[in-house]
């Protein structure tokens, strides 16, 4: 399901986080937890893998800020859905 946080939509599904907002699209892949992490989280999302936005527009940067409001926005979704999330 699909929710629009601050003009993010964000889907998440069984493998991948999905947003999008003006007409482009960031895959986030969701790893389940591994046992080095100090947080009971459902997900983790590797920040290290959100440098730009998929393809066409793979030539794209994230900057700071609108990764900072992409996270806010998976956050919220995710809360929704009575999971947790780990920024590493």
């Amino acid at each position: 399901m699909a929710r629009r946080a601050g003009g993010y939509q964000v889907e998440v599904t069984e493998g991948a986080i999905r947003v999008r907002r003006a007409g482009k699209t960031l895959t986030i892949p969701a790893a389940p937890p591994d046992g080095e992490s100090e947080e009971d989280a459902d997900f983790i999302v590797r920040l290290d893998d959100l440098e730009h936005w998929d393809a066409p527009d793979d030539e794209t940067p994230i900057g700071i800020e609108e990764l900072q409001k992409i996270l806010d926005a998976v956050e919220k979704q995710i809360e929704k859905h009575g999971l947790s999330v780990d920024f590493e």
